[in-house]
């Protein structure tokens, strides 16, 4: 465990808070994708199965329960108990597009042709793109409301922090998993133009926009 780990765990449940109490302070969902949180439910429950066969840490245990709980919470709170703000309309972004290949690649691509490490390298991959709904949704709209730019800026920062635990460990641990660097960095380069936009913009006290041809 080192530094660049712990922040990006600090940064990632971050975001899951200032998302979870943007909608309940508002009571509203409006702005957020549903189809993206689904995305993150499927990928914190594909990846964190081991939690039934592997004890690594009082804190690994712990941090993968809470974003579970927070996962679904989320879902739940889009879709029942503030459904009637939920934007369906422009939350339009096709899952197909991104599940079928994102299924074939983990059968294709894994460390080991079993059913757990299958399912861990699909959550990898699917966390990779599982923003798109959202950032598609925001294209589409025109513009974010502050409080949800704030939470992509964390969630993008959690995956900038990883990637530094990831070179960290390589010159320290010489570990390297080839897997969980390239889908990183493909994630985060999907963060770029909303990084920007966000010091741009967002910082200055102006509303957001990003537009994204899909």
């Amino acid at each position: 465990m080192n530094v660049f780990r712990i922040l990006g765990d600090v940064s990632h449940l971050l975001a899951i808070i200032i998302l979870l109490l943007k909608i309940q302070k508002s009571k509203s969902c409006a702005g957020i994708s549903g189809k993206s949180q689904i995305l993150f439910a499927l990928v914190f429950t594909t990846r964190y199965l081991d939690l039934f066969t592997t004890f690594i840490s009082v804190y690994n245990t712990v941090m993968k329960v809470i974003f579970l709980i927070c996962a679904y919470v989320t879902v739940y709170m889009i879709y029942v108990k503030f459904r009637k703000t939920f934007d369906s309309e422009n939350d339009s972004f096709r899952l197909e597009f991104l599940l079928v290949p994102v299924t074939g690649l983990s059968f294709l691509e894994n460390h080991s042709f079993t059913a757990l490490e299958i399912l861990w390298t699909f959550s990898i991959y699917l966390e990779s793109v599982a923003i798109l709904p959202q950032l598609f949704m925001i294209s589409k709209t025109g513009e974010a409301e502050t409080i949800t730019t704030h939470y992509l800026f964390f969630l993008g920062l959690y995956r900038a922090l990883y990637i530094a635990n990831w070179v960290w460990r390589y010159y320290t641990e010489n570990f390297y998993d080839q897997i969980a660097v390239v889908s990183g960095v493909v994630q985060t380069i999907f963060y770029c133009d909303f990084f920007y936009l966000y010091v741009t913009k967002v910082l200055k006290g102006k509303k957001l926009s990003l537009p994204m041809p899909v």
